[in-house]
């Protein structure tokens, strides 16, 4: 028989998989009834259909068949470029921000003046600097998820008790390794979660990028469905993208933990 822990976990496992479930099947329901006409909202089976033949199918059998895995691909490397872009001045710039009072002071209001941008005010700028292309998404991408990354090191690294700074002092920890040692593990919540945010946007930023005309990638097949009224590959490349936010932010965890010790202890 199974005890009460038993049942609390299976309830657990469901837990997260309840309101997509719900989500499904009031899809299903207004579909199959025709509450919404079929070229605005089509039946998950003629979207299975097409996401099959676009991941799955051969080149030859229509315009989107077989593009998965280049599309994939050309997506995955614009992200991965902006988003480490972001992290490798975020985090430093954050951490020496949450520190230093000169830093915050001088970088404060330049920060928050560009945070308060639109993305698409960025869009023609970045169009004018860099061309339709790949620097113009990895711009965007990276400018996007630097806010996060850098708020976040910064919020982190100004809640360290400098207690434990001075008593790493005391033991003969130099200021290096205590950044290290010390401050890093202790800043390791805030620091994570402004990395997993700005993954996020990272994926939402790389969608604006594509839609410039761009020849590959997952949101230039989206505006092209568009153009071409294929509503069924829009929905497919919408899911596609939130699944590989998804696995790509689960990586970003992973990693993490396997390179910090203080992350190992987050949920």
């Amino acid at each position: 028989m199974m005890n009460g822990t038993t049942i609390k976990s299976g309830l657990s496992g469901l837990l997260p998989w309840i309101l997509p479930a719900l989500f499904f099947l009031t899809w299903i329901i207004v579909s199959g009834t025709g509450l919404a006409p079929t070229y605005l909202l089509p039946h998950p089976e003629t979207i299975g259909r097409a996401g099959v033949a676009y991941i799955f199918g051969d080149p030859d059998q229509g315009a989107y068949a077989g593009r998965f895995l280049s599309d994939a691909r050309a997506s995955l490397f614009r992200v991965l470029m902006g988003f480490s872009l972001a992290a490798l001045l975020g985090i430093p710039l954050g951490i020496l921000s949450g520190r230093t009072m000169v830093v915050r002071r001088l970088l404060s209001a330049f920060v928050n003046g560009l945070r308060a941008v639109p993305g698409i005010c960025w869009l023609p700028l970045a169009l004018v600097w860099f061309g339709i292309g790949l620097k113009t998404t990895i711009f965007l991408v990276a400018l996007a998820a630097f806010f996060p990354i850098y708020l976040n090191a910064a919020a982190g690294a100004r809640s360290v008790d400098p207690l434990l700074l001075q008593a790493g002092a005391m033991m003969g920890v130099r200021r290096l390794r205590g950044t290290f040692a010390i401050l890093l593990p202790a800043a390791m919540p805030s620091i994570m979660t402004g990395l997993r945010l700005g993954l996020g946007i990272a994926w939402a930023y790389l969608v604006l990028g594509e839609l410039t005309g761009v020849p590959d990638g997952l949101g230039a097949v989206i505006m092209d469905a568009r153009m071409l009224g294929r509503i069924d590959i829009i929905v497919v490349g919408i899911i596609l993208i939130a699944v590989m936010g998804r696995i790509s932010d689960l990586i970003l965890k992973s990693a993490l933990r396997q390179l910090f010790k203080s992350a190992r202890r987050l949920t």
